[in-house]
């Protein structure tokens, strides 16, 4: 990525997508090169949320809401230290943000942390494209970058692919961290760190926890010298299918039968665990408005989403693992993806979502609750 912030405001930028289809519009945020993976979010408000969460790390966000910015950058609602999109793509930008909380402007933010994005497209139509053919591979240039097309469709076509990505190491914690429970102790947790929002270990504080998040190559023996009550799994970048080293730590949390939750890259790695496959769903699920069923309740969550893999796990039957018998807990009511896993003969269990969902839904809050029970039942 190269960046200059001259002219931001003024100069041409143009989209340009690997199979070829291109948008013209104006230059948001930084003015240079990006190039990523592009997915589009469904969500009409918690952009700033979204902008820094570590899972869309190496990725290009369209935002399906034509008016973005509206109520600015405050200091309290991002989830990591930094803006992780590789870009950012908007169709009418806030002129002037509007919000009690604002501290400065959207494109203020994304340019001082160097974020190139793009202003003025058809986002409508370059979401119905992703919809038809997929998400791909991207790049925004803006600036002295803008270049013709065909050369510029040559650096896009030569970008690494989202396929075979091994991310969480990056964007993961390099040292580990504590965040004491709020109230009365009652029990600890280790955190395995492959991308998690500042929110989750909040949610968990909130309930008497104290966790220690730990970074994605923390072995087995480093988790359980914290003397966890619980582990969780967070969610995260990348390939499922990279991440062995995970998957074997989940394993030996498995076979120590210590109770597991894991959330988005979480629920990947309990999928890959029990012998289950992963694959890249066409467009993948991004946004705050997704429906899920809990097959336990029968209740249906509307529910916040980022996931481009899915587990490959079968809907209507129990399945039989080394670690006992496992099913679908959860689904996607919109494709019948598989959204959730438990364990029967022991106390784990994952989503495919983001129950902390800070900037809203709060309908699958209950499951911090449900990992609480089952440490409490651990312990009786």
């Amino acid at each position: 990525m190269t960046i200059s912030t001259r002219g931001a405001a003024k100069a041409p930028a143009v989209l340009v997508l690997e199979d070829g289809r291109a948008f013209r519009g104006r230059a948001y945020g930084a003015v240079g090169e990006t190039f990523g993976e592009a997915v589009f979010s469904t969500g009409m408000t918690g952009y700033q949320e979204t902008l820094t969460d570590p899972s869309y790390h190496r990725q290009v966000v369209v935002m399906t809401a034509p008016h973005v910015g509206n109520t600015g950058v405050n200091d309290e609602d991002p989830e990591s230290g930094r803006i992780w999109v590789s870009g950012y793509v908007v169709r009418d930008p806030a002129r002037v943000p509007s919000n009690w909380r604002s501290r400065r402007s959207l494109d203020e933010e994304l340019e001082r942390q160097g974020v190139v994005g793009i202003s003025g497209i058809d986002t409508r139509a370059l979401t119905r494209h992703l919809r038809e053919r997929g998400a791909m591979r991207v790049g925004i240039f803006s600036g002295d970058a803008v270049a013709d097309e065909a050369t510029l469709l040559a650096r896009v076509q030569q970008a690494p692919e989202m396929v075979g990505a091994d991310l969480s190491a990056e964007v993961a914690t390099k040292e580990t961290y504590v965040v004491p429970a709020i109230g009365t102790k009652k029990f600890t947790v280790a955190a395995i760190d492959l991308g998690i929002k500042g929110m989750t270990p909040h949610r968990m504080a909130e309930r008497g926890i104290e966790v220690h998040v730990l970074p994605a190559t923390a072995t087995l023996e480093e988790v359980y010298a914290v003397e966890p009550d619980g582990v969780f799994f967070s969610n995260g970048p990348g390939d499922p299918a990279t991440a062995d080293h995970p998957v074997s730590v989940m394993q030996g949390v498995l076979e120590r039968r210590t109770p597991l939750f894991g959330i988005c890259f979480g629920n990947q790695i309990l999928g890959r665990a029990l012998g289950f496959g992963t694959y890249k769903l066409k467009y993948g699920h991004r946004g705050i408005n997704q429906p899920v069923q809990d097959r336990t309740t029968g209740k249906v969550e509307v529910t916040a989403h980022n996931h481009g893999f899915a587990v490959d796990a079968p809907l209507d039957k129990v399945s039989e693992t080394k670690f006992g018998r496992a099913e679908v807990s959860h689904v996607c009511l919109n494709d019948q993806v598989v959204e959730g896993l438990q364990l029967l003969d022991q106390p784990a269990f994952s989503v495919q979502y983001h129950p902390e969902a800070a900037a809203g839904p709060h309908d699958a809050a209950y499951l911090f609750d449900r990992f609480v029970s089952l440490m409490e039942g651990q312990r009786a």
